[in-house]
């Protein structure tokens, strides 16, 4: 009785474990970590385009005589003051408000601590502003009664601009920053005023002047704006600038002789204007850095 039931035992014990090793393992189900979150450090770049406006668009302009005929050199009929009629002529306000499109690159390079980011930024852009005036006026010589009339031909461009900023933001979400920024701007800009001066005296001859300013000038830009990490390395923004690359003049000297080579007056004009102005623009940027690896799946 013992021996078929132990020896039924031994083979049981024995093709057990044979048998097991045959039957599927269970794994436990691989666990997905949740997306790191975005980290806006690293460097970046992009391009923008937008719109730019003149915020002071006064232009004043001053004349004054440099010589009056008061030896009567030019042999009209008693000492002339055409110097002091033709700077009469012509002076006060002019407006020149222009509008433009502005676009151009920017690169920079951010600094994430926690919420907030630390970065500095430096861009250049063309524009297409410009604007032009013309003013005109006229005034009586004493001694001929002879009317001086004179027009003021007035324009200014600003040809690019640049900047370079440090940018202080807040994360509102982690794709969603708004900050400030301020710094220094760089730009070029033209500046001409043109003068042109007539009378009905037959010794005073037609004249027509000019002068010019064409240079870069350095100045501040301050602003703030919006950017949104919509992709990975990915963002889009909205900002806004105030730039001010302080004021340039531009002086026009008229003189004229009379037949016989006398001098029969001289004047000067100069006129001044304002480069700052308002800045609206779109951006968008390309970072190198703009989220941590992926999510790595665990295995058990």
């Amino acid at each position: 009785m013992k021996s078929p039931f132990l020896a039924g035992l031994a083979v049981a014990l024995a093709v057990g474990p044979s048998l097991a090793a045959d039957l599927p393992a269970q794994k436990a189900p691989a666990v997905i970590l949740p997306p790191p979150p975005p980290t806006w450090t690293g460097a970046y770049f992009g391009a923008n385009v937008g719109g730019i406006f003149d915020a002071s668009g006064g232009v004043v302009t001053s004349a004054g005589a440099l010589f009056d005929d008061t030896a009567n050199g030019a042999g009209l009929a008693g000492p002339t003051a055409f110097g002091s009629a033709a700077a009469a002529a012509l002076g006060g306000n002019a407006s020149l408000n222009g509008t433009g499109v502005i676009g151009g690159g920017q690169l920079g390079f951010n600094w994430q601590f926690n919420s907030f980011v630390v970065g500095l930024e430096a861009d250049i852009q063309g524009t297409t502003l410009s604007s032009y005036a013309t003013t005109s006026g006229a005034a009586v010589e004493p001694a001929t009664g002879s009317p001086v009339t004179a027009q003021s031909n007035l324009s200014k461009s600003l040809n690019y601009l640049g900047t370079v900023r440090g940018r202080l933001g807040y994360l509102i979400t982690p794709t969603l920053l708004v900050y400030g920024a301020g710094g220094l701007a760089y730009g070029g800009m033209t500046f001409s005023n043109g003068v042109f001066l007539s009378s009905t005296n037959a010794a005073f001859p037609l004249s027509a002047v000019s002068a010019n300013y064409g240079d870069a000038r350095i100045g501040w830009t301050a602003g703030g704006g919006v950017e949104w990490m919509f992709a990975p390395n990915w963002s889009a923004k909205i900002e806004y600038l105030y730039y001010d690359l302080g004021s340039v003049g531009a002086t026009a000297f008229a003189a004229a002789p009379v037949p016989g080579g006398a001098l029969l007056y001289a004047a000067a004009y100069q006129s001044s204007a304002r480069f700052d102005g308002h800045i609206v623009r779109a951006g968008l940027n390309y970072h190198f850095h703009g989220f941590a690896p992926s999510p790595v799946l665990a295995k058990y």
